[in-house]
């Protein structure tokens, strides 16, 4: 990472090694942050598709200025150019910071998972703060640099798991603080995901560039990630579901859904893994196999040691593709689990009673020994200031951190600041890792398909090494 994205006036390398800035970050210069009454000159990376949604929050009806704008598709941004008419565009960061690094002082990050690290990375080296879309990562080597980095180098950050900034989130930590349903050792999470093409077989038709899609600009999008030409397979959006881009159903909805027990229970890495994948047949006894992408469906179950707020072991066990766990005792038989249709949620089941919750913290209900339920009031508001406006406040709030600087009050008040999404990233992914060790392969026979042990300060799998070769990856030349 440190000689990362060689380009010529962008990263110097001396001789020794050691690294020196063509732009000095603005907090060598004793500016480690834009007084309040300033605006936040904002670049957008990634500004099609949710990356739309993250700037314009950001932006916050004017409160900043947004003066560079990022994307490989031309089509997919076009709404944002429009919006933000006087900004400069470019479809290379790395263009972009060689020529207006001294003009930006923060980012949002909105790209497909594989890029997120390579680009917060570069964008951290230069003293910008970063906002960047969950999962934080594509691999768990990346969100522990990630992690580190923000701290080296004085930077707010924020991971775009809007649901932290919740008042959701706050009802449940008040119930769970209050000894509400007592010590938790069993938690359930899943998700409908995947809701585009997984498990499917590598395309191999030649696909021509679409028009708004240079090849620069594609070859751009593949990054670090290993070269395959253009299919509509991968892009926009279907990249989730090859290892090669995406994380997933675990990686797209994982950061959203694990984040209230993560918070609720104060977990810290898992201590293990285990999963079981759906698999799909096309000729009879001969499971289709493919390496390359996600699986169609996915048990994980992870274990986690006691901790501070909860002082039991906890197994927490995530569902995917379809799959759910059943109703628990405690909640009734025709009452919704997690979202109104139950398509995605959460449940925490306590010696006392039960917390569950939809997607984002929505929606939250408490179930009681005894047969009491509570459901969180109208206006509840946990003490949050903006929990009325679009996605809580999450990168207004962001905003306003950057503004007041790094360790200061509203940095430290950030609901999902990376010393607090880093290590949630790495269990969502700790997921992914079991996941594809499952189908490895070695004379005949699937070495991977048992709990995996994981020290998560020396981040290892300890009783199968082959497993590791996913904590990081491999990267294209010139992308490491």
């Amino acid at each position: 990472m440190k000689k990362s994205l060689k380009r010529r006036n962008f990263i110097k390398t001396a001789a020794g090694g050691a690294v020196a800035f063509s732009i000095v970050p603005s907090f060598v210069l004793g500016r480690n942050h834009i007084p309040p009454s300033d605006r936040l000159n904002l670049a957008s990376i990634g500004a099609g598709g949710k990356g739309k949604g993250d700037i314009i929050n950001a932006y916050n009806d004017g409160a900043n200025r947004v003066v560079a704008i990022c994307d490989i598709d031309t089509e997919r941004c076009k709404d944002v150019v429009k919006k933000f008419d006087d900004a400069r565009f470019f479809e290379d960061f790395r263009k972009m910071f060689d020529t207006m690094a001294s003009d930006i002082d923060a980012v949002t990050i909105s790209t497909p998972d594989h890029t997120h690290a390579v680009i917060a990375m570069a964008a951290m080296q230069l003293g910008k703060h970063v906002y960047v879309q969950k999962p934080l990562t594509h691999n768990l080597a990346e969100a522990r640099q990630l992690t580190e980095a923000a701290r080296q180098y004085k930077v707010v950050s924020q991971m775009g798991n809007q649901g932290a900034s919740n008042a959701g989130q706050q009802q449940m930590l008040e119930w769970f603080g209050q000894g509400l349903i007592g010590t938790v050792n069993e938690v359930h999470i899943w998700t409908n995901r995947p809701v585009w093409p997984q498990g499917i077989k590598v395309p191999t038709e030649n696909m021509e560039l679409p028009k708004s899609i240079s090849k620069s600009a594609w070859d751009v999008f593949i990054g670090p990630a290993n070269y395959v030409d253009y299919h509509p397979l991968y892009h926009p959006f279907k990249w989730r579901g090859w290892w090669n881009f995406g994380t997933g159903a675990l990686g797209d909805m994982g950061c959203h859904l694990i984040d209230p027990p993560f918070r609720v229970l104060g977990l810290g890495y898992p201590k293990d893994v285990e999963c079981s994948v759906g698999q799909t047949f096309s000729q009879d006894w001969v499971a289709d196999v493919v390496p390359e992408g996600c699986p169609v469906s996915s048990l994980v179950s992870l274990t986690f040691d006691a901790t501070a707020k909860n002082k039991s072991e906890v197994k927490v066990k995530w569902y995917d593709g379809g799959l759910r766990p059943s109703h628990p005792e405690l909640i009734p038989s025709d009452e919704p689990m997690g979202d109104e249709d139950g398509s995605n949620g959460v449940i925490m089941i306590g010696d006392k009673g039960i917390i569950t919750c939809g997607t984002y913290g929505r929606n939250p209900k408490l179930f009681l020994k005894g047969g009491e339920k509570r459901s969180m009031a109208k206006d509840y508001t946990g003490g949050l200031l903006y929990n009325d406006q679009p996605e809580h406040g999450h990168q207004r709030l962001w905003t306003e951190a950057c503004k007041a600087g790094f360790n200061s009050a509203e940095h430290k008040a950030l609901t999902s600041s990376f010393d607090y999404s880093g290590p949630l990233t790495e269990t969502v992914l700790m997921g992914n890792l079991a996941i594809r060790s499952y189908n490895l392969m070695d004379d005949k026979k699937y070495p991977g398909r048992k709990k995996l042990l994981w020290d998560g300060k020396a981040m290892k799998i300890t009783n199968f090494d082959e497993a590791n070769q996913f904590v990081s990856r491999k990267y294209r030349k010139g992308w490491t």
